[in-house]
């Protein structure tokens, strides 16, 4: 059997950030991949291939609505020409990001298969055995399809299947009104899909503040896009080309094709876990300590596998720190509070820290302020206030709880509060931080200022 420092199941962002603090460390790691190409989801069914097509449609659509003192453009689109810009930018990048620097770290033998735990601390592939006295799972996870009667016939397109279409639907629902949903549902309605996106909750971005979801509502409306919320499927009748989508109501949209976008399944079933004793919650998500140790004693896990906030940043973090602690003895953890997210819509949303909701729930009371983009003097310049930002602020050490945004540039300007919420600042020193003018970022002194300040008061250079 061959011996290694090192196991590392999976080949996406927690697998890399693993085998590079090894690596770092001096450890001789195996890496075993299967399932999607190296780089995992973000590079090649998430984050990259997602956004490129959002920048893309976004400069499209912007050009033909126009601007004061501009003719609109008669800019066209083929989709077609615009995936196999995607698929090249998704191959350099895997090549450059993964393959590359696998080579580069030298220390990590990658083997293509399925992984296989025959023993705790030893695994087969393609026949062969391997052990280690350490070893991280991060296996990642897929769309979850929901059971609702009829769907799985209606061949339901994912995060996958739907970056692989060339020719596009002229409808679509989307069933799911979370960041993945929503970022989905923008893309092909400004590709030119009549898009109907279908929430379960009673608001799309449930998670978010109410503002949040409420502000990026109205906007997509306005685009024409339709959106469905509090509505609970039955079932779904039909295959591609014609598909009704039914709730207790009757029927709610009858569309071309359907996508799936309602949460993640992970990726932890053919492991042969039970070989192993480690436990996982209901869902069959692999259960760890905050050092990313689960419950056998030299086993790991990192990434959408433990389903903890499934982010790329999040899985190369615990990637990192699950590395760092197995061969270290070592106990880095993560501080959740403290790790932005976002939406990449038109415009985009972000958000750090605590909602006005756990404000209340912990302190029993809130102070909040919300302010429109309107009051922006670069959102004006740009000729975008849609959106608006908020922060939420301890009533009493006057210290940054929470940030929240929705704006053309929320998952940028995220990083000022965020920063301030790292070092422990007050709305006080936030005001007292000289900022560059005209900019989004300034929306976050303005909010600051409205603490103390009416709005209607206050010009451009009131400090």
């Amino acid at each position: 059997m061959n011996r290694y420092d090192l196991i590392v199941i999976g080949g996406g962002a927690a697998a890399f950030a693993a085998a590079t603090r090894a690596r770092d460390l001096g450890a001789e790691v195996l890496m075993i991949n299967h399932g999607l190409p190296l780089g995992g989801t973000c590079v090649n069914v998430g984050c990259i291939p997602s956004k490129f097509l959002m920048e893309a449609l976004k400069e499209y659509a912007h050009a033909r609505a126009g601007r004061d003192g501009w003719l609109s453009s008669n800019a066209t689109l083929d989709y077609a020409k615009l995936k196999k810009g995607k698929d090249a930018l998704v191959s350099t990048l895997r090549k450059r990001n993964y393959r590359d620097v696998l080579k580069a770290l030298g220390n990590v033998t990658l083997i293509e298969g399925r992984a296989h735990f025959v023993a705790p601390h030893a695994v087969e592939v393609n026949g062969e055995r391997f052990s280690a006295e350490r070893i991280i799972i991060a296996t990642g996870a897929r769309t979850l399809i929901p059971p609702v009667p009829g769907l799985n016939e209606a061949e339901p397109l994912t995060n996958v299947t739907a970056l692989e279409l060339e020719e596009l639907p002229r409808s679509m629902a989307v069933i799911g009104g979370g960041p993945l949903g929503l970022e989905f549902a923008q893309i092909f309605h400004r590709a030119g899909t009549d898009v109907s996106t279908v929430e379960l909750m009673g608001r799309i971005l449930p998670q978010h503040e109410p503002e949040i979801s409420q502000a990026l509502t109205e906007i997509l409306q306005s685009e024409g896009m339709t959106i469905k919320a509090g509505c609970r499927l039955t079932k779904v009748e039909g295959q591609p080309g014609k598909i009704k989508l039914y709730d207790s109501g009757g029927c709610v949209v009858e569309v071309e094709r359907v996508l799936a976008a309602t949460g993640i399944r992970p990726n932890s079933d053919h492991l042969g876990l039970a070989n192993t004793g480690v436990k996982l919650d209901p869902r069959g998500f692999i259960i760890t300590d905050e050092r990313q140790e689960t419950n056998v004693k030299g086993i790991y896990a990192a990434g959408d596998v433990t389903g903890r906030m499934p982010l790329e940043t999040i899985a190369a973090k615990q990637g990192f720190n699950a590395a760092h602690n197995a061969l270290t003895g070592e106990a880095r953890t993560i501080n959740y509070d403290l790790v932005p997210h976002a939406v990449f819509t038109d415009p985009q949303v972000a958000s750090v820290g605590w909602t006005e909701e756990r404000e209340m729930q912990e302190l029993g009371e809130c102070w909040c302020r919300t302010l429109p983009l309107e009051a922006v003097p670069k959102a004006h310049a740009a000729g975008d206030t849609r959106g608006l930002v908020k922060l939420v602020v301890h009533p009493k050490t006057r210290r940054i709880l929470g940030a929240h945004a929705v704006a053309a540039n929320a998952a940028e300007i995220i990083h000022v509060p965020l920063l301030a919420l790292r070092a422990g600042l007050t709305i006080d020193e936030l005001i007292e931080t000289v900022h560059v003018f005209p900019t989004y970022a300034e929306a976050w002194k303005i909010c600051a200022q409205s603490f103390e300040r009416n709005l209607k008061t206050m010009s451009c250079c009131v400090v």
